[in-house]
């Protein structure tokens, strides 16, 4: 019995990275959203607004940051690793009631790839879209400053896979996990707060965790 024991605890690793792989693709070819009903292991559910996401790599991947800047850049993965990098370590709360404890992400804050940028006087709010080609996001100028948002490479100590939103999301660590929009590619700096995709149906735009779409959950951070 110990051996069977010591046996589960050495492949749960391999078997909850398999599960996950699986729920993934499985997700990424489901128009239907039902497969994000489907718990795993590892906590998360897998949402797509998108029928299909083509997967990028280091030598595909671009993120771009324009808009009301003064120095408008194009990122590569490459870029962007070499940048410093910040680790949080946080509960991620979903809108929809789940939660996963103490979820580490790492990655460049959103507020250094911005100051590096140059954002223009009248900018008030930050848009980002995504690669599916149909997600999109929205933060004010002055929450994208804080600390706690990321553009994310890494989850859970290893670079951030497709099926999370790999290889770069947003990961706004106070708000619910609508706003951390997956597959990122684009940062335009406006003139005013845009209505993100899930804004557009109901959601609220300002997202707090337990102050917010009249929910109490614990604040994540």
């Amino acid at each position: 019995m110990l051996g069977l024991g010591a046996a589960g605890l050495a492949t749960a690793p391999y078997l909850q990275k398999g599960l996950e792989s699986f729920l993934g693709a499985a997700a990424d070819k489901d128009p239907t959203g039902l497969t994000g009903l489907l718990p795993n292991g590892g906590g998360f559910r897998y949402y797509s607004v998108a029928s299909s996401v083509p997967r990028k790599g280091a030598d595909t991947y671009r993120l771009t940051v324009d808009g009301l800047v003064d120095r408008p850049a194009t990122y590569t993965l490459d870029d962007l690793r070499a940048m410093r990098q910040t680790r949080l370590v946080r509960d991620v709360q979903c809108v929809t009631g789940w939660r996963v404890p103490r979820t580490p992400f790492e990655g460049v804050r959103l507020s250094a790839l911005l100051a590096a940028a140059g954002v223009r006087p009248g900018a008030k709010a930050v848009r980002f879209t995504c690669f599916d080609g149909t997600y999109s996001e929205s933060l004010t100028l002055r929450q994208a400053g804080r600390k706690d948002v990321l553009v994310a490479l890494r989850m859970r100590d290893e670079p951030l896979g497709h099926a999370h939103g790999g290889p770069a999301r947003l990961y706004v660590a106070p708000m619910y996990f609508y706003k951390s929009a997956k597959w990122l590619s684009g940062i335009t700096v406006t003139s005013e707060v845009r209505p993100g995709y899930w804004e557009k149906r109901g959601y609220d735009v300002d997202a707090w965790v337990g102050r917010s779409n009249g929910r109490d959950d614990a604040p994540t951070v």
